[in-house]
């Protein structure tokens, strides 16, 4: 469907419970790394990414990864 807006958010590749810094990093169709070659993403911090996607609509038809 062309009139079907969609965004697909990505988590980092390990996402858990943790703490929650007000911090994360937005990339495109890429997995997000650290310069150590982690992937990591608190849930506490995924939720408000979640949750700004909703409200602001950046992300239209396209994909999204979110990570420290």
């Amino acid at each position: 469907m062309p009139d079907l807006d969609w965004t697909y958010i990505s988590p980092a590749d390990e996402i858990a419970p943790g703490e929650r810094t007000g911090t994360f990093r937005l990339g495109g169709d890429k997995m997000l790394t650290a310069a150590d070659g982690t992937s990591f993403i608190s849930a506490e911090d995924y939720a408000p990414a979640l949750v700004d996607e909703l409200e602001q609509s950046q992300a239209i038809r396209r994909r999204i990864t979110v990570a420290y």
